[in-house]
């Protein structure tokens, strides 16, 4: 436990952007709270500034998510391919550590540790936005823009979010840490372009695009598994009174496809850990 806990802190150390860029967003938006021109003449009620603040905390919620995932996609394609690039891995060889605790470390940080940073940094920017607009707004708006409810329920949708994203895409994580350890270069042309090939090789010799549905399931059925959608699956249902009734946590654990894919990850885990024990600097 102690190696693997080091082998965490090394990813802090050769990768500063862990932290610079969601301080660098928070530092962005909070200036924006400061000094940026807002016009909040239009709330004019306590339901209506209650209504604000929850929209506040989503939508600035979903900016350091996309964000983040956009990260940790580009950190699962270079973890590996970089080490061998500069030459690093054969350091790492030389020392006491296994390769699958290599492995799993990187991603552990890729689906656990970068989720949980930009949590905390979501977090802190919403409460700090938050105070500085209820201040800015003064005798305009009646009450806080901060709701300690609204904020509790952003807490558990967070970490709602972050095991049933890891559990999700572990595949499609695990895909990207192999094509990492095994090319010499292009890395992420290669990890698209084998993907389509066998969508293509399927629809051109055996008429079927089953490995295309499979790959687009994968990538956009997520919110379909772990949340409850209307019944045409158009919206999502009007918000409760507590946000824990948009989650199908049951319906996302008995879904045949979380666990096929939870199945396909752990294959593809092993098969990197396999090609990184035999490989060298590039």
């Amino acid at each position: 436990m102690s190696t693997f806990f080091w082998l965490i802190r090394r990813e802090f150390w050769e990768n500063r952007a862990f932290w610079l860029v969601p301080s660098s967003i928070s530092v962005l938006l909070i200036l924006a709270a400061l000094f940026g021109r807002v016009d909040l003449r239009i709330v004019t009620s306590a339901a209506q500034t209650t209504a604000f603040g929850g929209m506040l905390l989503g939508v600035f919620g979903v900016a350091f998510l996309l964000v983040m995932s956009l990260y940790s996609t580009w950190y699962l394609v270079d973890c590996l391919y970089a080490e061998r690039r500069d030459g690093s891995i054969l350091f790492w060889k030389s020392l006491p550590v296994t390769d699958t605790a290599a492995v799993l470390a990187k991603l552990a940080t890729a689906l656990i540790v970068i989720p949980l940073v930009y949590f905390i940094a979501a977090d802190i920017t919403t409460l700090l936005i938050a105070f500085i607009l209820s201040l800015r707004a003064g005798a305009l708006v009646e009450g806080s823009f901060w709701h300690a409810d609204l904020w509790l329920q952003l807490q558990v949708t967070w970490l709602y979010l972050i095991i049933t994203i890891a559990i999700w895409y572990l595949p499609v994580a695990a895909w990207l840490m192999l094509i990492s350890a095994w090319a010499k270069r292009s890395v992420t042309l290669w990890a698209l372009l084998v993907p389509l090939a066998a969508h293509w090789a399927a629809r051109a010799f055996f008429g079927t695009n089953v490995i295309g549905n499979q790959i687009m399931d994968r990538l956009v059925g997520f919110a379909a598994r772990a949340f409850h959608l209307r019944a045409d699956g158009a919206r999502w249902p009007e918000l409760p009174g507590n946000v824990a009734g948009l989650f199908n946590p049951g319906g996302f654990l008995t879904s045949p496809a979380t666990w096929i894919g939870v199945a396909v990850g752990i294959a593809l885990i092993l098969c990197t850990i396999r090609i990184r024990s035999r490989s060298a600097e590039i």
